[in-house]
């Protein structure tokens, strides 16, 4: 059986999300292999995989805060909101000045209401956005809350027509930073789009850990699940007798650690459990002994 842990990989441009998965799985040698947070075949950048039975901690990793780098094309608007889409509008840019892009950008930080792309994979009435819209449907997306703690502008190029800003963006689980680059250009009047995007960290894991797909074929570097939960989450270490309770899906006294998740650790440095803390008990919400 493969080691259960997460494989971080720099996932190149062109590649779909279920690309690298299908690799991984090639990679190291199972079929149990998972990702945490989905990024578009343009974008690049950190991909979190789960292999063997860190595969069921990718839910909450997928939680967790997010960076990007993008750059935004003002005054070209596509039906995706980003370059792999099809212009829809373009309207001259070039009167846009640097501190209207900031006024806009400040606009658009904190928490925020955001609708989703009509290209998305959210589900509406059982089918997939991006389904819906590439049939030709107008699809209805409710704004959703979102919270976006940096956007900060890194460059504004300024072209005969379109201009392109640079920033990075941190944010939380749902943001959609095409959506961003699309309200930014409403906010201006002149429209906008993603045309570049790199995700650099997911939760504690960022590029530092990751590996392209060429090294990763040549040595497969699978970072341990107890490695991998004590970095994103609060740990927790128990007892002999807790970790039997916990073993066997029982409850354990809450120690104030916060919601969770929080890594349950037994006496040998095992991890046994992600538990979430409910009241006056924390109840396991994985369980990984045995």
């Amino acid at each position: 059986m493969a080691q259960s842990g997460l494989i971080v990989v720099d996932k190149p441009d062109g590649w779909t999300s279920h690309d690298v998965v299908a690799k991984m799985r090639r990679v190291a040698g199972t079929r149990r292999v998972g990702h945490a947070g989905t990024l578009d075949p343009m974008a690049t950048g950190v991909l979190v995989v789960g292999v063997e039975k860190a595969t069921r901690l990718l839910g909450h990793l997928a939680l967790t805060e997010k960076v990007y780098e993008a750059t935004i094309r003002l005054g070209v608007s596509t039906n995706t909101d980003d370059a792999e889409g099809e212009v829809t509008a373009s309207v001259p840019a070039s009167a846009v000045t640097p501190a209207e892009i900031h006024k806009g950008v400040t606009a658009l930080t904190g928490a925020i209401m955001q609708i989703p792309p009509q290209v998305s994979a959210i589900k509406v009435d059982g089918q997939r956005a991006y389904k819906r819209a590439r049939a030709g449907e107008t699809v209805e997306l409710q704004a959703r809350p979102v919270t976006v703690s940096e956007f900060q502008v890194l460059d504004i190029r300024a072209g005969d027509e379109a201009v392109d800003v640079d920033a990075v963006v941190t944010c939380s689980s749902g943001t959609y930073i095409r959506a961003l680059a699309r309200d930014l250009g409403a906010e201006l009047g002149v429209g906008g789009h993603l045309t570049r995007l790199r995700r650099t960290r997911v939760g504690p894991y960022d590029l530092s850990l990751a590996r392209t797909v060429e090294q990763l074929a040549e040595e497969c570097e699978i970072l341990p699940i107890g490695a991998a939960v004590a970095a994103a989450f609060p740990r927790r270490d128990v007892t002999a007798e807790e970790a039997r309770v916990i073993g066997h899906g029982g409850r354990l006294p809450a120690t104030g650690l916060g919601a969770g998740p929080i890594g349950v650790f037994g006496p040998d440095g095992e991890l046994l459990a992600l538990v979430e803390e409910r009241g006056a008990l924390a109840k396991p919400i994985a369980v990984f002994a045995g």
